[in-house]
């Protein structure tokens, strides 16, 4: 008998030989009848055996079903930068965008676009942005939605100015030859940019975009500017500003940054009281009092207008031990004030601020000069005296005191940052942050006035431009009221989703402590404000009609026509006539530009959809809180009284792998041409722009983004693992039609099912990450399903039934099902993160027409009917039982045992019956899931169990129906070495002898 099926199954083999053959497969061989001849010996094994035993290896190795795909395991260098390309090519990445705004979308998603700063080459800051939008937008679009996403750039400004007019190297230019500069300087910069991000696989119709110098966009700003000009909230005044020296310009807060390190000289000086308030006199007697003040600006002290106390804190009058010299400070600051001295201070009197009333003081360094004892809710005691040196036309705080008590703003300081005429002949020309600032020093040193220099490092507002520092000084500027906004901007941010929730108070924050926003600027690279002024009176003309008028002109000819055409064309007679104005004679045009943070701040009028005008998200780094973000509510709220987003994504910094800011001085500057093409002396690997998309995803986007080699390497070897997995898939499912072979759902193996089930588990999971923009989350759902579910657990599982099953088997058959969609669902999941790769593997994926592309085929396609009640519950089950095994024989391989189950009658016991019908097998589900040689299924163990027996039990809770039925079900189990030999084809101990097939392998090669 053993003969005769000897006898068959070589008959078999030989057409199994020859179409190898004829497939380019091995050819066939003799057969020889070996327990060893099993496809996949371990090295180890093979070592161990006979040259007739490898012969046999191979005559089987033709017999089974192994993966077949042309889907490369890797690709590196050029091969990868290739493929990237042509994927882009192939799948139609440029036209994307496009087809997918013209499609009938379920519903729409508007993302807009920050414009970033056309000044120079792209950078893993724009990267990190662009990169993180676009996988949202492809998300989203993927998902079936219309997405709303029109690229921008912010192309005024001084640093394109400056930069332009370093170019030139010329002086004395008219505004339009700079603005022509200016605008060649920023073009090149968009189109670097925009090469990049196109590269980087940014979806978009980078042929529409828009551009802060473009007419139609200057039109739309300026009927923004407009309305709130109508509303009272633009205005024009004298006040203090952030003034640049080095830009000589006026600035926003937006636009300063702060040097931690900045070193100033700082002063303690002297205020000699010549009139006391009463009920000082009457508790020091008539001593010469003076008041001891300490600011880190000395230059400001020819400016003093008053000394500003809190009214509710405690001050003294104390005597120096060292001259007896009588001095008034805040009680509570004395102790630090005597080893700042270096001398012993004496309390002679103490009394309250409100006692101050009435003080006069004389000026230290103007003869005849007075100033006044004043309250001030913004006197503090963390440092100084607790008397504050109050100068109106250098401070914010000092203006307002001057506002209250109507005190003069005298500015001694011009546009360059020199004292002027009024500041004295000894100061007149002097830079007040060098030899003017020393000068101011020595005046108080002569005058006596001076009681202590030293050098205090301290944080301190620089110019985010030229990175010098900037002063305050009152100019005659244009301001929006945020004061009067603040509170409706504020109830509008309570309608906003921001993520993470921590920024909506920085958001807050900055709200409350700007209560007016500078907005002209005194350069040439600009929108213009449309304002005339009167040529004797200097009186503003600006109203409704002629700023419409030219926003006209702007919309058709651009804000170059500002200074291209005549008045009468500017200001023509129709428009003088309903201002009610002279003669355009008597007027000139004005010559400052917008700020660009109202520039972009309008954006949302020129951009998005006038069906709504609400984006669904604005998604920029934390330094737009106080820039586009903040821009972009003041004016929405001031014009439409709502915000302009409904949703607010604040991402962090790019910074080294160190967490250090990058900087080219440093030389840590990480380039992503170079990450994505490598560096040209081969020091830089070619990642590939999925590498450079997988960083962004990985990363938590709500901190500091660390990027370098190890980051990068990290991301690519991450990558690599899911290629590998998804390989596998493809591999398997060679010769796979599932429009045609597809198991229904119902029909597939419990296993498969179940894994039907985690996959859909883990879509939902996926879906509600990149709802939240949390990629990360997506990675790390991703890599758990890989590796625990697929890696570990099915594909460990399913390899026996795939290679040696027969190929249209049911068997086989649901497992292909169930493999085909995750392949598919994997392949989606990713495909937001990593187009190229998702893309690639879809044109080696089965089931779709060869010219459909992935992103126009929407997202991953779970269905309800994947979770079933009790499916989940058998195949964990069996887990928990399968676990319970494998920890009773640990580093030994299960396949070598035969497992008995003993389960009482009831739920458990149940379940198990599903995935094994008869009470012992070989091949049931539940075998496959314990990877056993047979198992045993009955309600108790038997009682004559060999000696070598492992005994192992354990408990397992059914928890069904949401918990209506719950039940502990005790399970034992008996692992025994099987007495079976292993089969030669399938490496499984279930042959009868060592030189025969298994039943199951004999049936397989039989029917071939």
């Amino acid at each position: 008998m053993l003969l005769c099926r000897i006898s068959a199954v070589s008959r078999t083999l030989t057409r199994w030989g020859r179409r190898s053959h004829r497939e380019g497969g091995l050819p066939y061989r003799s057969f020889l009848c070996s327990s060893s001849r099993c496809h996949g010996v371990s090295a180890g094994e093979g070592n161990a055996q006979s040259a007739e035993q490898g012969s046999a290896q191979g005559l089987y190795r033709d017999t089974v079903i192994l993966p077949r795909t042309e889907f490369p395991m890797k690709l590196t260098g050029q091969k990868l930068l290739d493929r990237e390309v042509q994927i882009q090519e192939k799948c139609g990445f440029a036209s994307l965008y496009t087809w997918q705004s013209e499609r009938k979308g379920k519903k729409k998603f508007c993302l807009h676009d920050g414009p970033p700063y056309a000044n120079g080459d792209p950078h893993v800051g724009h990267a990190l942005n662009k990169i993180l939008k676009d996988i949202h937008n492809r998300f989203e679009m993927l998902r079936g939605r219309q997405v709303h996403y029109v690229p921008g750039w912010d192309c005024h400004g001084l640093p394109i100015e400056l930069k332009a007019l370093g170019e030139l190297g010329a002086v004395d230019l008219s505004p339009l030859q700079i603005r022509r500069q200016a605008r060649q300087f920023a073009n090149g910069a968009i189109e670097r940019q925009r090469a990049a991000f196109q590269r980087w696989g940014v979806m978009a119709d980078w042929s529409q975009c828009y551009y802060t110098y473009d007419g139609t966009y200057e039109a739309a700003q300026l009927k923004v500017f407009q309305e709130m000009h109508s509303k009272g909230f633009i205005y024009q005044d004298y006040k203090p500003v952030f003034w640049s020296p080095s830009s000589r310009t006026a600035l926003a807060e937006a636009e300063l940054e702060y040097n931690p390190e900045h070193l100033s000289k700082t002063i303690y000086a002297t205020f000699p009281l010549v009139t006391l308030p009463p009920k000082i006199a009457s508790k020091t007697g008539q001593g010469d009092v003076s008041v001891l003040v300490w600011t880190t600006q000395p230059w400001t002290i020819p400016a003093n207008q008053a000394v500003c106390y809190m009214p509710n804190a405690q001050y003294s009058v104390v005597r120096r031990k060292d001259n007896s010299q009588l001095l008034l400070m805040a009680t509570e600051r004395s102790v630090t004030l005597a080893a700042v001295l270096g001398t012993e201070l004496e309390s002679v009197a103490t009394f309250t601020g409100s006692e101050l009333e009435g003080g006069i003081c004389k000026h230290p360094t103007i003869p005849d000069k007075e100033v006044p004892l004043l309250p001030a809710n913004h006197v503090t005691m963390a440092k100084g005296t607790g008397l504050v040196h109050t100068a109106p036309a250098h401070g914010m705080d000092d203006y307002s005191v001057a506002s209250q008590f109507q005190l003069p703003v005298e500015c001694m300081v011009d546009e360059d940052g020199k004292f002027t005429e009024l500041a004295g002949t000894e100061l007149q020309h002097l830079s007040v942050f060098k030899e003017g600032n020393e000068k101011v020093i020595n005046m108080l040193k002569d005058c006596g006035a001076l009681a202590k220099e030293e050098d205090f490092v301290h944080s301190y507002p620089y110019d985010w431009r030229t990175k010098k520092p900037v002063l305050i000084r009152p100019s005659k500027q244009w301001f929006i009221n945020t004061g009067s906004l603040k509170d409706k901007a504020k109830d509008a941010l309570q309608k906003v989703r921001v993520l993470p929730e921590s920024a909506r108070n920085s958001l807050v924050t900055t709200l409350d402590k700007r209560t007016y926003w500078c907005i002209s600027r005194q350069r040439s690279w600009g929108v213009p404000i449309p304002v005339f002024y009167h040529k004797d009176t200097g009186e503003a003309l600006i109203n409704k009609r002629t700023v419409s008028h030219i926003a006209g002109l702007f919309k058709e000819k651009g804000s170059d026509c500002w200074w291209e055409l005549p008045m009468d064309t500017l200001l023509p007679a129709d428009v003088l006539k309903k201002s009610k104005a002279g003669p355009v004679t008597d007027y000139v045009r004005g010559e400052d530009v917008l700020d660009i943070w109202f520039d972009s701040g309008a954006s949302w009028a020129a951009v998005l959809e006038e069906t709504d005008s609400r984006a669904d998200a604005y998604v920029e780094g934390k330094d737009q809180i106080g820039g586009w973000f903040l821009s972009s509510l003041l004016t929405s709220v001031a014009v439409r009284n709502k915000a302009p987003y409904k949703s607010l994504v604040v991402h962090g910094f790019a910074v080294n792998e160190k967490g250090d800011k990058m900087s080219k001085s440093l030389g840590n500057v990480v380039d992503p041409d170079e990450v994505i093409n490598g560096r040209k002396d081969g020091s830089i690997p070619a990642y590939g722009a999925d590498v450079l998309r997988w960083w962004v995803a990985e990363s938590n986007i709500f901190s500091e983004v660390q990027i370098g080699p190890s980051a990068l390497t990290s991301a690519r070897d991450n990558i690599n693992k899911v290629r590998n997995t998804l390989r596998f898939l493809l591999g398997n499912l060679h010769g796979f039609d599932p429009r045609a072979q597809a198991v229904d759902a119902k029909e597939m193996m419990y296993i498969d099912q179940y894994m039907l089930h985690l996959l859909r588990e883990y879509s939902m999971k996926v879906t509600d990450a990149y709802n939240e923009f949390d990629a990360g989350r997506v990675i790390r759902l991703l890599q758990a399903f890989i590796t625990r579910d697929l890696s570990s657990f099915y594909f460990s599982i399913i390899k026996d039934r795939l290679y040696c099953d027969p190929e249209d088997s049911l068997g086989r058959r649901s497992c292909q099902t169930a493999l085909e969609e995750i392949l598919d669902g994997v392949m989606r999941s990713i495909a937001p993160i990593l187009p190229h790769l998702a893309e690639d593997v879809y044109t080696h994926a089965p089931g779709h027409d060869e010219e459909e592309t992935l992103f126009r085929s929407g997202w991953i396609k779970s269905s309800s009917v994947w979770k079933q009640p009790g499916l989940e519950e058998a195949v964990e089950g069996a887990c928990a039982i399968r676990d319970s095994f494998l920890a009773s024989i640990p580093g030994k391989n299960a396949a070598q045992y035969d497992l008995t189950i003993a389960i009482e009658p009831g739920l458990l016991f149940e379940l198990m019956e599903s995935l094994q019908e008869d009470p012992s097998s070989t091949s049931s589900q539940l075998v496959e899931l314990m990877m056993a040689a047979r198992v045993n299924l009955s309600s108790a163990l038997p009682r004559d169990l060999p000696s070598d027996t492992l005994v192992n039990r354990g408990t397992f809770l059914i928890n069904l129906e949401g918990g209506v039925i719950r039940e502990e079900g005790t399970y034992s189990i008996a692992a025994v070495p099987t007495c079976a030999d292993r089969c030669p084809r399938c490496r499984r101990y279930t042959a009868e002898s060592p030189d025969c097939l298994c039943p199951r392998c004999q049936t397989v090669l039989a029917k071939a």
